[in-house]
């Protein structure tokens, strides 16, 4: 019998810190993961499929992009996903999982795990750049497996996007008891912030490497095409860089594709994936005064892993 999850059911089994260790798990074995199909639906549409398998599982993840939705007025959001889980061993549909709660809880899980490795154990001060949807799974993610972070920051271009998205926070209750403040200066909150996470859909730099200070953490999540960008060259070049994939980053991760055609840094300057600090062959950060990156583009291993954790968790 196939069981339908829906997105209540699929944020509900999936807790941080219990997702953050699936995930951990997942990148240090690995997976079957083939490059993500892309087909063209006509005009700007867009289906993708993902897929991914281990020994147990396989999944897919079914994604339309419809840009001309916001235009209908129906309230039906650009992107919409499911995720469909199969037996390995018969091929026997086993669930139908909501691919947007997937997504948010993974994508945010996965910055903030690798912020364990990359952020300075001391930082308190998380800035959000972003009102998005997915910038509230951030302060979510990074507060619950930071428990020393007490305040949250937030930028967006938009003041009353940036005000809303500050409410939200308020009102939350999960941030760990951190404070939570708008910031009106973007120069200025990058320079007082150890982490900074941006998700935006920006395609010119939000970010400029002339801000960053000595011992931050710069958690890139947004720019998942060539042709978008949150931070310039010089912010780039300034950081020890961590990649969620190397085939990810080098194909679609806009700040690193950019740079890397500049010649700001060269492929030897992104010092590990996200596979090589869990299983240890590769270090993170090193001292206190570096500046670190980790640049997100997003993989089917992390859906296959938050699914399976659904999974077992809500039997």
């Amino acid at each position: 019998m196939i069981r339908f999850l829906n997105a209540t059911d699929v944020h509900a089994a999936l807790p941080w810190t219990a997702l953050a260790e699936a995930l951990e798990r997942a990148f240090a074995r690995g997976a079957e993961v083939p490059v993500r199909h892309a087909h063209a639906l006509g005009g700007d549409d867009a289906l993708l499929l993902m897929p991914a398998w281990n020994g147990q599982l396989i999944g897919t993840k079914l994604v339309t992009v419809m840009p001309g939705n916001a235009a209908r007025g129906t309230g039906t959001g650009t992107v919409q996903a499911l995720y469909v889980v199969m037996e390995r061993a018969t091929g026997e549909p086993l669930a139908v999982l909501d691919g947007e709660a997937l997504t948010l809880r993974r994508t945010a899980a996965t910055s903030a795990l690798a912020a364990r490795y990359l952020a300075r154990p001391s930082s308190s001060r998380l800035l959000i750049v972003g009102t998005g949807r997915l910038a509230a799974w951030m302060a979510r993610a990074h507060t619950a497996l930071r428990p020393g972070i007490d305040r949250v920051v937030v930028w967006g271009r938009n003041p009353q996007s940036r005000d809303a998205l500050v409410r939200e926070l308020r009102l939350m209750g999960d941030l760990a008891g951190a404070r939570v403040e708008a910031a009106d200066a973007l120069d200025q909150a990058v320079a007082q912030a150890d982490i900074v996470c941006c998700a935006t859909t920006a395609t010119e730099p939000v970010l400029r490497g002339q801000w960053l200070v000595p011992g931050q953490h710069l958690d890139l999540v947004g720019a998942f095409k060539p042709t978008m960008r949150e931070v310039d060259d010089a912010a780039v070049a300034s950081a020890r860089i961590v990649v969620d994939t190397y085939a990810g980053a080098l194909k679609e991760a806009g700040d690193l594709v950019q740079a890397l055609a500049a010649g700001a840094i060269t492929q030897h300057d992104i010092a590990a994936d996200l596979a090589q600090l869990v299983d240890g062959s590769r270090t993170g950060r090193s001292h206190d005064a570096q500046i670190t990156l980790f640049k997100s583009v997003g993989t089917a291993l992390q859906d296959l892993a938050a699914a399976e954790l659904v999974l077992e968790r809500s039997r």
